[in-house]
Protein backbone atom coordinates (compact mmCIF):
# COMPACT_ATOMS: atom_id res chain seq x y z
CA UNK A 1 0.00 0.00 0.00
CA UNK A 2 1.14 3.52 -0.71
CA UNK A 3 1.29 6.20 1.95
CA UNK A 4 -1.14 9.06 1.31
CA UNK A 5 -0.25 12.65 2.14
CA UNK A 6 -1.19 13.99 5.53
CA UNK A 7 -3.51 16.98 5.51
CA UNK A 8 -1.21 19.96 4.87
CA UNK A 9 -2.96 22.22 7.39
CA UNK A 10 -2.59 19.61 10.14
CA UNK A 11 1.17 19.29 9.97
CA UNK A 12 3.44 21.53 11.94
CA UNK A 13 6.61 19.48 11.70
CA UNK A 14 7.96 19.47 8.10
CA UNK A 15 8.07 16.06 6.49
CA UNK A 16 11.84 16.12 6.16
CA UNK A 17 12.21 16.78 9.85
CA UNK A 18 9.92 13.89 10.73
CA UNK A 19 11.84 11.58 8.44
CA UNK A 20 15.11 12.69 9.91
CA UNK A 21 13.93 12.08 13.45
CA UNK A 22 12.37 8.76 12.63
CA UNK A 23 15.23 7.31 10.59
CA UNK A 24 17.57 6.35 13.50
CA UNK A 25 14.90 4.27 15.23
CA UNK A 26 14.75 0.75 13.84
CA UNK A 27 12.54 -1.52 15.92
CA UNK A 28 14.09 -4.99 15.80
CA UNK A 29 10.76 -6.72 16.34
CA UNK A 30 7.19 -5.57 16.18
CA UNK A 31 6.12 -4.21 19.57
CA UNK A 32 2.90 -5.15 21.30
CA UNK A 33 0.33 -2.36 21.70
CA UNK A 34 -2.19 -1.81 24.48
CA UNK A 35 -4.49 1.20 24.12
CA UNK A 36 -6.63 1.85 27.21
CA UNK A 37 -9.50 4.26 26.62
CA UNK A 38 -11.31 5.57 29.70
CA UNK A 39 -14.85 6.91 29.30
CA UNK A 40 -15.87 10.43 30.41
CA UNK A 41 -12.65 10.82 32.38
CA UNK A 42 -11.56 14.30 33.43
CA UNK A 43 -8.10 15.76 32.92
CA UNK A 44 -8.03 16.30 36.68
CA UNK A 45 -8.95 12.70 37.47
CA UNK A 46 -5.27 11.72 37.57
CA UNK A 47 -3.22 12.64 40.59
CA UNK A 48 -0.25 13.16 38.28
CA UNK A 49 -2.24 15.99 36.66
CA UNK A 50 -4.13 17.38 39.62
CA UNK A 51 -2.77 17.21 43.16
CA UNK A 52 -6.25 17.13 44.71
CA UNK A 53 -6.86 13.67 43.20
CA UNK A 54 -5.68 10.90 45.53
CA UNK A 55 -7.34 7.79 44.05
CA UNK A 56 -4.92 6.98 41.20
CA UNK A 57 -1.64 5.57 42.55
CA UNK A 58 -1.23 3.10 39.66
CA UNK A 59 -1.85 5.72 36.99
CA UNK A 60 0.48 8.10 38.79
CA UNK A 61 3.15 5.37 38.81
CA UNK A 62 2.54 4.85 35.09
CA UNK A 63 3.16 8.58 34.60
CA UNK A 64 6.35 8.37 36.66
CA UNK A 65 7.68 5.47 34.60
CA UNK A 66 6.58 6.91 31.25
CA UNK A 67 5.70 10.23 29.62
CA UNK A 68 2.72 12.40 30.53
CA UNK A 69 1.11 14.52 27.83
CA UNK A 70 -0.64 17.55 29.28
CA UNK A 71 -1.94 19.12 26.04
CA UNK A 72 -3.60 15.99 24.63
CA UNK A 73 -7.09 16.07 23.11
CA UNK A 74 -9.90 13.79 22.08
CA UNK A 75 -11.09 14.16 18.49
CA UNK A 76 -14.67 14.82 19.60
CA UNK A 77 -16.43 15.42 22.88
CA UNK A 78 -18.75 12.42 22.82
CA UNK A 79 -18.50 8.65 22.52
CA UNK A 80 -18.93 7.30 18.98
CA UNK A 81 -17.14 10.11 17.09
CA UNK A 82 -14.14 10.03 19.41
CA UNK A 83 -13.78 6.24 19.10
CA UNK A 84 -14.19 6.34 15.34
CA UNK A 85 -11.38 8.89 15.14
CA UNK A 86 -9.09 6.80 17.32
CA UNK A 87 -9.54 3.77 15.07
CA UNK A 88 -9.26 5.67 11.75
CA UNK A 89 -6.99 8.65 12.45
CA UNK A 90 -9.66 10.85 10.83
CA UNK A 91 -12.19 13.37 12.13
CA UNK A 92 -15.89 12.63 11.95
CA UNK A 93 -16.34 14.99 9.00
CA UNK A 94 -14.10 12.59 7.08
CA UNK A 95 -15.00 9.15 8.50
CA UNK A 96 -18.74 9.91 8.67
CA UNK A 97 -19.26 9.34 12.41
CA UNK A 98 -20.50 12.68 13.75
CA UNK A 99 -22.75 11.60 16.63
CA UNK A 100 -23.59 8.55 18.71
CA UNK A 101 -25.16 5.36 17.43
CA UNK A 102 -28.31 3.96 19.05
CA UNK A 103 -29.13 0.48 20.35
CA UNK A 104 -31.28 -0.02 17.25
CA UNK A 105 -28.78 1.39 14.72
CA UNK A 106 -28.43 -0.55 11.50
CA UNK A 107 -25.20 1.21 10.58
CA UNK A 108 -21.94 2.09 12.22
CA UNK A 109 -18.45 3.20 11.25
CA UNK A 110 -18.67 3.17 7.43
CA UNK A 111 -17.34 -0.03 5.93
CA UNK A 112 -15.08 1.81 3.48
CA UNK A 113 -13.13 3.23 6.44
CA UNK A 114 -10.07 1.17 7.37
CA UNK A 115 -9.54 0.59 11.09
CA UNK A 116 -6.28 0.43 13.00
CA UNK A 117 -7.05 -3.20 13.81
CA UNK A 118 -7.38 -4.06 10.12
CA UNK A 119 -4.01 -2.50 9.31
CA UNK A 120 -2.25 -4.21 12.22
CA UNK A 121 -3.84 -7.60 11.56
CA UNK A 122 -2.59 -7.38 7.99
CA UNK A 123 0.86 -6.68 9.48
CA UNK A 124 0.77 -9.91 11.48
CA UNK A 125 -0.81 -8.82 14.74
CA UNK A 126 -3.35 -10.63 16.89
CA UNK A 127 -6.06 -8.06 17.51
CA UNK A 128 -8.50 -7.86 20.39
CA UNK A 129 -11.13 -5.38 21.56
CA UNK A 130 -12.41 -5.56 25.11
CA UNK A 131 -15.04 -3.21 26.51
CA UNK A 132 -17.32 -0.62 24.99
CA UNK A 133 -17.59 -0.56 21.17
CA UNK A 134 -20.29 1.99 20.17
CA UNK A 135 -19.38 1.98 16.47
CA UNK A 136 -22.24 -0.22 15.28
CA UNK A 137 -23.05 -3.78 16.28
CA UNK A 138 -25.37 -4.95 13.50
CA UNK A 139 -24.05 -7.11 10.69
CA UNK A 140 -20.63 -6.16 9.38
CA UNK A 141 -20.28 -3.24 11.78
CA UNK A 142 -19.52 -5.65 14.64
CA UNK A 143 -15.89 -5.54 15.92
CA UNK A 144 -15.18 -9.04 14.56
CA UNK A 145 -15.83 -7.63 11.09
CA UNK A 146 -13.73 -4.51 11.66
CA UNK A 147 -10.34 -6.13 12.13
CA UNK A 148 -10.61 -7.59 15.63
CA UNK A 149 -9.94 -11.31 15.99
CA UNK A 150 -11.55 -11.29 19.42
CA UNK A 151 -14.20 -9.16 21.10
CA UNK A 152 -15.58 -9.18 24.63
CA UNK A 153 -17.70 -6.33 25.89
CA UNK A 154 -20.77 -4.14 25.61
CA UNK A 155 -21.82 -2.91 22.16
CA UNK A 156 -22.54 0.64 23.36
CA UNK A 157 -22.55 2.74 26.55
CA UNK A 158 -23.57 0.85 29.66
CA UNK A 159 -26.36 3.30 30.44
CA UNK A 160 -28.09 2.26 27.18
CA UNK A 161 -29.84 -0.74 28.69
CA UNK A 162 -31.29 -1.76 32.03
CA UNK A 163 -29.58 -4.02 34.56
CA UNK A 164 -30.65 -5.72 37.77
CA UNK A 165 -28.32 -3.56 39.86
CA UNK A 166 -28.42 -0.17 38.11
CA UNK A 167 -25.72 1.52 40.17
CA UNK A 168 -25.51 5.29 40.61
CA UNK A 169 -26.88 7.66 37.99
CA UNK A 170 -28.66 11.02 37.81
CA UNK A 171 -31.57 10.66 37.53
CA UNK A 172 -31.59 7.21 39.19
CA UNK A 173 -32.70 4.46 36.83
CA UNK A 174 -34.87 1.47 37.78
CA UNK A 175 -33.73 -2.14 37.45
CA UNK A 176 -34.80 -4.29 34.52
CA UNK A 177 -38.47 -5.30 34.54
CA UNK A 178 -39.23 -8.89 35.46
CA UNK A 179 -42.92 -8.92 34.67
CA UNK A 180 -45.30 -7.97 31.88
CA UNK A 181 -44.93 -4.78 29.84
CA UNK A 182 -47.88 -3.31 31.72
CA UNK A 183 -45.80 -3.28 34.88
CA UNK A 184 -43.00 -1.21 33.39
CA UNK A 185 -42.60 2.42 34.28
CA UNK A 186 -40.74 4.65 31.87
CA UNK A 187 -38.18 7.04 33.31
CA UNK A 188 -36.76 10.02 31.49
CA UNK A 189 -33.14 9.42 30.42
CA UNK A 190 -33.37 5.72 31.33
CA UNK A 191 -33.49 2.67 29.10
CA UNK A 192 -36.11 0.37 30.61
CA UNK A 193 -37.26 -1.83 27.72
CA UNK A 194 -34.17 -3.90 26.86
CA UNK A 195 -31.49 -5.29 29.14
CA UNK A 196 -27.84 -4.40 28.58
CA UNK A 197 -26.05 -7.24 26.73
CA UNK A 198 -22.54 -8.60 27.21
CA UNK A 199 -21.00 -10.13 24.09
CA UNK A 200 -18.16 -12.53 23.45
CA UNK A 201 -17.48 -12.21 19.76
CA UNK A 202 -20.98 -12.41 18.23
CA UNK A 203 -22.60 -14.31 21.09
CA UNK A 204 -24.61 -12.69 23.87
CA UNK A 205 -23.22 -14.36 27.00
CA UNK A 206 -25.21 -12.36 29.55
CA UNK A 207 -28.26 -10.12 29.41
CA UNK A 208 -28.55 -8.08 31.55
CA UNK A 209 -24.90 -7.50 32.37
CA UNK A 210 -23.75 -7.79 35.95
CA UNK A 211 -22.07 -4.39 36.19
CA UNK A 212 -20.39 -5.04 39.53
CA UNK A 213 -18.18 -7.77 38.01
CA UNK A 214 -17.46 -6.05 34.70
CA UNK A 215 -14.05 -4.60 35.62
CA UNK A 216 -12.84 -7.98 36.86
CA UNK A 217 -14.09 -9.74 33.74
CA UNK A 218 -12.41 -7.20 31.47
CA UNK A 219 -9.10 -7.75 33.25
CA UNK A 220 -9.46 -11.53 33.01
CA UNK A 221 -10.30 -11.42 29.31
CA UNK A 222 -7.39 -9.07 28.66
CA UNK A 223 -5.07 -11.54 30.36
CA UNK A 224 -6.45 -14.46 28.32
CA UNK A 225 -6.14 -12.57 25.05
CA UNK A 226 -2.54 -11.58 25.78
CA UNK A 227 -1.67 -15.14 26.77
CA UNK A 228 -3.18 -16.58 23.57
CA UNK A 229 -1.23 -14.11 21.43
CA UNK A 230 1.95 -14.89 23.37
CA UNK A 231 1.44 -18.63 22.93
CA UNK A 232 1.18 -18.10 19.17
CA UNK A 233 4.38 -16.04 19.15
CA UNK A 234 2.59 -13.12 17.51
CA UNK A 235 2.63 -9.43 18.46
CA UNK A 236 -0.72 -8.18 19.64
CA UNK A 237 -2.88 -5.07 19.62
CA UNK A 238 -5.31 -4.84 22.55
CA UNK A 239 -7.90 -2.07 22.53
CA UNK A 240 -9.33 -1.90 26.06
CA UNK A 241 -12.27 0.51 26.21
CA UNK A 242 -13.31 0.81 29.85
CA UNK A 243 -16.77 1.45 31.26
CA UNK A 244 -15.17 3.81 33.80
CA UNK A 245 -15.92 6.71 34.35
CA UNK A 246 -19.25 6.78 32.51
CA UNK A 247 -22.46 6.54 34.53
CA UNK A 248 -23.91 4.44 36.00
CA UNK A 249 -21.09 4.12 38.49
CA UNK A 250 -20.89 0.81 40.33
CA UNK A 251 -18.10 1.03 42.92
CA UNK A 252 -16.97 -2.37 44.22
CA UNK A 253 -17.30 -1.54 47.92
CA UNK A 254 -19.00 1.12 50.03
CA UNK A 255 -16.91 4.26 49.50
CA UNK A 256 -14.33 5.17 52.10
CA UNK A 257 -15.14 8.28 54.13
CA UNK A 258 -14.51 11.40 52.08
CA UNK A 259 -14.01 9.48 48.84
CA UNK A 260 -17.58 9.35 47.54
CA UNK A 261 -19.09 7.25 44.79
CA UNK A 262 -16.99 8.83 42.06
CA UNK A 263 -13.74 8.47 43.98
CA UNK A 264 -14.42 4.81 44.72
CA UNK A 265 -15.13 4.12 41.04
CA UNK A 266 -12.00 6.03 40.04
CA UNK A 267 -9.95 3.88 42.42
CA UNK A 268 -11.39 0.74 40.78
CA UNK A 269 -10.41 1.99 37.33
CA UNK A 270 -6.94 2.79 38.60
CA UNK A 271 -6.52 -0.73 39.98
CA UNK A 272 -7.63 -2.20 36.65
CA UNK A 273 -5.03 -0.15 34.77
CA UNK A 274 -2.43 -1.27 37.29
CA UNK A 275 -3.28 -4.89 36.62
CA UNK A 276 -2.97 -4.41 32.86
CA UNK A 277 0.43 -2.76 33.32
CA UNK A 278 1.58 -5.80 35.29
CA UNK A 279 0.47 -7.99 32.39
CA UNK A 280 2.49 -5.86 29.98
CA UNK A 281 5.57 -6.03 32.19
CA UNK A 282 5.23 -9.80 32.52
CA UNK A 283 5.89 -10.13 28.80
CA UNK A 284 9.32 -8.60 29.21
CA UNK A 285 9.94 -4.94 29.90
CA UNK A 286 10.24 -3.01 26.68
CA UNK A 287 8.20 -5.37 24.53
CA UNK A 288 4.87 -3.54 24.96
CA UNK A 289 3.77 0.05 24.43
CA UNK A 290 0.86 1.05 26.70
CA UNK A 291 -1.12 4.20 25.84
CA UNK A 292 -3.75 5.44 28.31
CA UNK A 293 -6.17 8.24 27.48
CA UNK A 294 -9.86 9.22 27.49
CA UNK A 295 -12.62 9.57 24.91
CA UNK A 296 -13.83 12.98 26.14
CA UNK A 297 -14.20 15.08 29.27
CA UNK A 298 -16.59 14.64 32.21
CA UNK A 299 -20.37 14.65 31.82
CA UNK A 300 -21.15 17.79 33.80
CA UNK A 301 -24.92 17.30 34.05
CA UNK A 302 -24.27 14.23 36.21
CA UNK A 303 -23.12 16.58 39.00
CA UNK A 304 -21.24 14.75 41.77
CA UNK A 305 -21.03 11.66 39.52
CA UNK A 306 -18.94 13.59 36.97
CA UNK A 307 -15.17 13.84 36.86
CA UNK A 308 -12.72 16.61 37.61
CA UNK A 309 -11.83 19.23 35.03
CA UNK A 310 -8.68 20.44 36.72
CA UNK A 311 -8.05 24.05 35.68
CA UNK A 312 -10.00 23.72 32.40
CA UNK A 313 -13.29 25.13 33.62
CA UNK A 314 -14.44 27.12 30.56
CA UNK A 315 -15.15 30.15 32.71
CA UNK A 316 -16.57 32.26 29.85
CA UNK A 317 -19.31 29.69 29.24
CA UNK A 318 -19.97 29.06 32.92
CA UNK A 319 -20.64 32.74 33.47
CA UNK A 320 -23.42 32.50 30.87
CA UNK A 321 -24.84 29.15 31.96
CA UNK A 322 -24.39 25.68 30.55
CA UNK A 323 -21.66 23.08 30.62
CA UNK A 324 -18.06 23.51 29.54
CA UNK A 325 -17.24 19.79 29.64
CA UNK A 326 -18.45 16.73 27.67
CA UNK A 327 -20.18 17.53 24.36
CA UNK A 328 -18.58 20.99 24.26
CA UNK A 329 -15.55 22.42 22.50
CA UNK A 330 -14.22 24.03 25.69
CA UNK A 331 -10.99 22.53 26.99
CA UNK A 332 -12.89 20.55 29.63
CA UNK A 333 -14.76 18.74 26.86
CA UNK A 334 -11.80 17.48 24.87
CA UNK A 335 -8.55 17.91 26.83
CA UNK A 336 -8.02 14.48 28.34
CA UNK A 337 -5.30 12.75 30.35
CA UNK A 338 -2.72 10.85 28.31
CA UNK A 339 0.16 8.62 29.41
CA UNK A 340 2.51 6.52 27.30
CA UNK A 341 4.61 3.77 28.88
CA UNK A 342 7.25 1.82 26.98
CA UNK A 343 10.33 1.01 29.08
CA UNK A 344 13.59 1.64 27.28
CA UNK A 345 11.85 3.53 24.47
CA UNK A 346 9.64 6.26 25.97
CA UNK A 347 11.46 8.42 28.54
CA UNK A 348 10.40 8.09 32.16
CA UNK A 349 9.38 11.01 34.37
CA UNK A 350 8.88 13.27 31.38
CA UNK A 351 6.10 15.78 30.83
CA UNK A 352 5.43 16.85 27.26
CA UNK A 353 3.72 20.10 26.27
CA UNK A 354 3.30 18.99 22.65
CA UNK A 355 -0.16 19.56 21.18
CA UNK A 356 -1.32 16.00 20.46
CA UNK A 357 -4.58 14.21 19.77
CA UNK A 358 -6.24 10.83 19.96
CA UNK A 359 -6.08 11.06 16.16
CA UNK A 360 -2.32 10.47 16.40
CA UNK A 361 -2.65 6.95 17.83
CA UNK A 362 -3.50 5.44 14.43
CA UNK A 363 -0.58 6.76 12.34
CA UNK A 364 1.90 6.38 15.20
CA UNK A 365 1.16 2.71 15.91
CA UNK A 366 1.03 1.93 12.19
CA UNK A 367 4.53 3.42 11.80
CA UNK A 368 5.90 1.59 14.83
CA UNK A 369 4.54 -1.69 13.47
CA UNK A 370 6.32 -1.09 10.17
CA UNK A 371 3.03 -0.98 8.29
CA UNK A 372 1.67 1.56 5.80
CA UNK A 373 -1.26 3.93 6.07
CA UNK A 374 -4.32 3.08 3.95
CA UNK A 375 -4.26 4.86 0.54
CA UNK A 376 -6.71 7.24 -1.08
CA UNK A 377 -7.63 9.27 1.98
CA UNK A 378 -6.21 12.01 4.16
CA UNK A 379 -5.48 11.80 7.86
CA UNK A 380 -5.89 14.31 10.64
CA UNK A 381 -3.51 12.43 12.93
CA UNK A 382 0.29 12.59 12.84
CA UNK A 383 2.98 10.01 13.43
CA UNK A 384 4.22 11.44 16.72
CA UNK A 385 6.91 8.83 17.35
CA UNK A 386 9.59 11.53 17.71
CA UNK A 387 7.55 13.12 20.50
CA UNK A 388 7.04 9.78 22.26
CA UNK A 389 10.77 9.06 22.14
CA UNK A 390 11.64 12.49 23.52
CA UNK A 391 13.42 13.64 20.36
CA UNK A 392 10.94 16.44 19.78
CA UNK A 393 8.23 18.29 21.67
CA UNK A 394 6.42 19.56 18.59
CA UNK A 395 3.05 18.18 17.56
CA UNK A 396 0.17 19.84 15.74
CA UNK A 397 0.18 23.51 14.90
CA UNK A 398 -3.50 23.37 13.99
CA UNK A 399 -6.10 21.18 15.70
CA UNK A 400 -9.79 21.12 14.82
CA UNK A 401 -12.65 20.54 17.25
CA UNK A 402 -16.06 19.47 15.90
CA UNK A 403 -19.52 20.09 17.28
CA UNK A 404 -20.39 17.07 19.43
CA UNK A 405 -24.07 17.72 20.05
CA UNK A 406 -24.29 21.30 21.32
CA UNK A 407 -25.31 24.53 19.56
CA UNK A 408 -24.78 24.48 15.80
CA UNK A 409 -24.70 21.58 13.37
CA UNK A 410 -23.42 18.28 14.72
CA UNK A 411 -20.03 17.26 13.33
CA UNK A 412 -19.13 20.63 11.86
CA UNK A 413 -15.77 22.19 12.71
CA UNK A 414 -16.67 25.01 15.09
CA UNK A 415 -13.42 25.55 17.01
CA UNK A 416 -9.85 25.80 15.78
CA UNK A 417 -6.64 25.70 17.79
CA UNK A 418 -3.61 27.46 16.29
CA UNK A 419 -0.56 27.14 18.56
CA UNK A 420 -1.63 28.79 21.84
CA UNK A 421 -4.67 30.49 20.30
CA UNK A 422 -8.14 28.97 20.30
CA UNK A 423 -10.94 30.40 18.14
CA UNK A 424 -14.64 29.70 18.77
CA UNK A 425 -17.21 30.14 16.00
CA UNK A 426 -20.08 28.69 18.08
CA UNK A 427 -20.75 28.38 21.82
CA UNK A 428 -23.52 27.17 24.14
CA UNK A 429 -26.03 24.36 24.12
CA UNK A 430 -24.68 21.76 26.60
CA UNK A 431 -26.49 21.09 29.87
CA UNK A 432 -24.75 21.80 33.17
CA UNK A 433 -25.45 20.27 36.57
CA UNK A 434 -27.94 23.06 37.37
CA UNK A 435 -29.97 22.31 34.23
CA UNK A 436 -28.85 25.40 32.31
CA UNK A 437 -27.61 25.05 28.74
CA UNK A 438 -26.33 28.54 27.97
CA UNK A 439 -27.46 30.53 24.95
CA UNK A 440 -26.56 29.24 21.50
CA UNK A 441 -24.30 31.88 19.94
CA UNK A 442 -22.52 32.25 16.60
CA UNK A 443 -19.36 34.34 16.68
CA UNK A 444 -18.28 36.31 13.61
CA UNK A 445 -15.55 37.28 14.06
CA UNK A 446 -14.67 34.38 16.37
CA UNK A 447 -13.96 34.51 20.08
CA UNK A 448 -10.21 34.02 20.47
CA UNK A 449 -8.49 32.96 23.70
CA UNK A 450 -4.76 32.87 24.40
CA UNK A 451 -4.42 29.61 26.34
CA UNK A 452 -0.89 30.42 27.45
CA UNK A 453 -2.30 33.23 29.59
CA UNK A 454 -5.88 32.09 30.06
CA UNK A 455 -6.14 28.34 30.51
CA UNK A 456 -9.54 28.78 32.18
CA UNK A 457 -10.89 30.34 28.97
CA UNK A 458 -12.29 33.24 30.93
CA UNK A 459 -11.58 36.38 28.89
CA UNK A 460 -11.38 36.37 25.08
CA UNK A 461 -9.01 38.77 23.38
CA UNK A 462 -10.41 42.22 22.71
CA UNK A 463 -11.36 42.35 19.02
CA UNK A 464 -9.78 45.77 18.77
CA UNK A 465 -6.49 44.68 20.36
CA UNK A 466 -3.28 44.42 18.36
CA UNK A 467 -2.92 40.77 19.41
CA UNK A 468 -6.37 39.86 18.08
CA UNK A 469 -5.83 41.69 14.81
CA UNK A 470 -2.43 40.06 14.40
CA UNK A 471 -3.63 36.47 14.90
CA UNK A 472 -7.05 36.62 13.20
CA UNK A 473 -5.73 36.41 9.60
CA UNK A 474 -3.70 33.28 10.40
CA UNK A 475 -6.70 31.67 12.10
CA UNK A 476 -8.99 32.54 9.19
CA UNK A 477 -6.51 31.10 6.68
CA UNK A 478 -6.08 27.90 8.70
CA UNK A 479 -9.85 27.49 9.03
CA UNK A 480 -10.44 28.02 5.30
CA UNK A 481 -7.61 25.61 4.39
CA UNK A 482 -9.03 22.97 6.73
CA UNK A 483 -12.48 23.15 5.18
CA UNK A 484 -11.00 23.02 1.66
CA UNK A 485 -8.89 20.01 2.59
CA UNK A 486 -11.93 18.15 3.95
CA UNK A 487 -14.00 19.02 0.87
CA UNK A 488 -11.29 17.59 -1.38
CA UNK A 489 -10.95 14.35 0.61
CA UNK A 490 -12.46 10.90 0.19
CA UNK A 491 -15.23 11.47 2.75
CA UNK A 492 -17.47 8.71 4.15
CA UNK A 493 -21.10 8.90 5.24
CA UNK A 494 -22.38 6.81 8.15
CA UNK A 495 -25.78 5.11 8.11
CA UNK A 496 -27.73 6.32 11.15
CA UNK A 497 -30.99 4.54 10.26
CA UNK A 498 -32.62 2.45 12.96
CA UNK A 499 -34.68 -0.72 13.16
CA UNK A 500 -35.86 -2.48 16.35
CA UNK A 501 -34.66 -5.73 14.78
CA UNK A 502 -31.08 -4.53 15.24
CA UNK A 503 -31.38 -4.38 19.04
CA UNK A 504 -29.27 -7.15 20.63
CA UNK A 505 -31.71 -9.53 22.30
CA UNK A 506 -30.94 -13.11 23.28
CA UNK A 507 -34.47 -14.08 24.37
CA UNK A 508 -37.30 -12.20 22.72
CA UNK A 509 -39.83 -14.26 24.70
CA UNK A 510 -38.69 -12.76 28.00
CA UNK A 511 -39.36 -9.25 29.21
CA UNK A 512 -36.25 -7.15 28.59
CA UNK A 513 -34.58 -9.94 26.57
CA UNK A 514 -33.39 -11.56 29.77
CA UNK A 515 -31.06 -14.57 29.61
CA UNK A 516 -27.86 -15.82 31.23
CA UNK A 517 -25.27 -18.00 29.61
CA UNK A 518 -24.32 -18.38 25.99
CA UNK A 519 -27.82 -18.45 24.52
CA UNK A 520 -27.04 -16.18 21.59
CA UNK A 521 -26.57 -18.00 18.31
CA UNK A 522 -23.15 -18.00 16.70
CA UNK A 523 -23.62 -16.72 13.17
CA UNK A 524 -21.49 -15.42 10.37
CA UNK A 525 -20.94 -11.74 11.29
CA UNK A 526 -21.09 -10.82 7.59
CA UNK A 527 -24.70 -11.99 7.38
CA UNK A 528 -27.30 -9.52 8.58
CA UNK A 529 -30.50 -10.91 10.02
CA UNK A 530 -33.80 -9.31 10.86
CA UNK A 531 -34.59 -11.90 13.51
CA UNK A 532 -34.99 -9.77 16.65
CA UNK A 533 -33.32 -12.09 19.14
CA UNK A 534 -30.07 -12.31 17.25
CA UNK A 535 -27.17 -10.13 18.28
CA UNK A 536 -26.52 -9.45 14.61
Amino acid sequence: MGTPPLSPWAVLVPTLVLVGLWAPCVVSRQPNFIVILADDVGWGDLGANWAETKETPHLDQLAAEGTRFVDFHSAASTCSPSRASLLTGRLGVRNGVTHNFAISSLGGLPLNETTLAEVLREAGYSTGAIGKWHLGHHGRHHPNSRGFDYYFGIPYSHDMGCTDTPGYNLPPCPPCPRHSPAARMARKDCYTEVALPLLENITIVQQPVELSSLARRYAEEAERFIQRASDKGRPFFLYLALAHMHVPLVPPLPPAPGRGIYGASLAEMDALVGRVKELADSLGRGSTLLWFTGDNGPWAQKCELAGRLGPFVGAWQRQRGGSSAKQTTWEGGHRVPALVYWPGRVPARRTSQALLSILDIFPTLVALAGAALPPNRRFDGLDVSPVLFGWSDVGHKVLLHPNSGTAGKVGEIEVLRLAQYKAFYTTGGAMACDGSTGPAQRHHPPLIFNLDRDIQEQEPLDVASREYQAVLPAISRAYAQALQDIAADNVSVADYSQDPAAIPCCNVQHVGCRCHGAHGARRDPHVESRTPWLCL
